[in-house]
């Protein structure tokens, strides 16, 4: 019987531009100097993962808490620790979650979105939120008692009252600054997926820069392909393997990033750079700047920087 149940190998076709977007962004500069300042501040460990990629997102940091390294070495916890991130990633759809594990650790998760779509996640935590009591730790020993798992007692114990505990002002401070963080490199995504890499096809690269010169103008993928010499289906399929875009999606975002170049412009208005920027509808345009950012264009230009009041007079913006 047919159902429309997606496949694994279409779910991994559809994430396959988020997650490539995570990648890049994983690799960025910005995120490298942002988690080393980060973790040498707080002294505690931050990774950015994708949607959907339930590991140990913090195991590997030089920040990782002693006790949750030692806890990844059995099976029952380790299954136990997945699930917390699975159930971190359900409940942080919208705004930061933070969850506590069965050994009453917490860890917290921030969405990175593209328009309302969740990407990806910093994240953080391995911490307590108050003080660990000796009962608390007894009734841990008793749960991995019931689950088979054997550890040497000592050494838990102390790995366990050795671990970082944060007051709540601390914590809720600390989410703070990492979901202004977010909404950065949210932002960052849309140019992300629009940059070339050193190890797409010369073909590709011809594209990108023939849309650079040309997103203005009314134009057909038919167009692109000619211009770098190779026909329709083969670019089609060469481009969206390159950029993890179709080829109109990826004009869109272009002329996106052009109008959000021409806003910060106060005297700019809305209309006049959907329409420079090659748009030809300015409803269409509407349409799709909320679907990618995830709200109007005139909310997007609210939350710009006031330009500089100038000693004579003061500018108003251009709705």
């Amino acid at each position: 019987m047919l159902t429309n149940t997606p496949t694994p190998a279409a779910s991994a076709v559809r994430a396959a531009p988020d997650r490539q977007v995570i990648a890049r962004l994983q690799h960025s500069a910005i995120f490298h100097s942002y988690q080393a300042a980060f973790e040498t501040l707080f002294g505690l460990p931050l990774t950015l993962r994708p949607a959907g990629s339930f590991r140990f997102p913090l195991q590997g940091s030089t920040k990782a808490n002693p006790f949750c390294v030692l806890m990844s070495e059995a099976n029952k916890t380790c299954s136990a620790c997945l699930q917390l991130q699975q159930r971190v990633e359900q409940e942080a759809t919208v705004a930061p979650k933070t969850l506590e594990c069965f050994a009453g650790l917490s860890e917290s998760a921030v969405p990175l979105h593209v328009g309302s779509k969740v990407i990806g996640y910093l994240q953080t935590g391995q911490v307590f939120l108050k003080t660990p009591t000796h009962a608390g730790f007894m009734a841990f020993v008793r749960q991995l008692s019931e689950w088979g798992a054997h550890f040497d007692q000592a050494a838990l114990k102390a790995a366990y009252f050795g671990g970082r505990v944060l007051a709540k002002p601390q914590h809720e401070a600390i989410i703070n600054l990492l979901t202004i963080f977010a909404e950065h490199l949210s932002a960052l995504g849309n140019r992300v997926m629009i940059q070339d890499t050193p190890t797409e096809t010369p073909c590709v690269t011809r594209a990108r820069t023939y849309i650079a010169d040309h997103y203005k103008e009314p134009m057909r993928m038919v167009e692109v392909a000619k211009a770098v010499h190779t026909s329709s289906c083969y670019f089609c399929k060469l481009f969206r393997r390159a950029t993890g875009l179709t080829f109109t999606e990826y004009v869109v975002r272009v002329r996106l990033e052009s109008v959000k170049e021409m806003l910060l412009k106060p005297h700019v208005r809305v209309s006049e750079a959907a329409y420079a920027a090659g748009f030809q509808s300015l409803s269409q345009f509407n349409r799709t700047f909320r679907r990618i950012e995830g709200e109007s264009p005139s909310g997007y230009r609210d939350r710009l920087p006031a330009p500089p009041a100038s000693p004579s007079h003061s500018t108003r913006r251009a709705a």
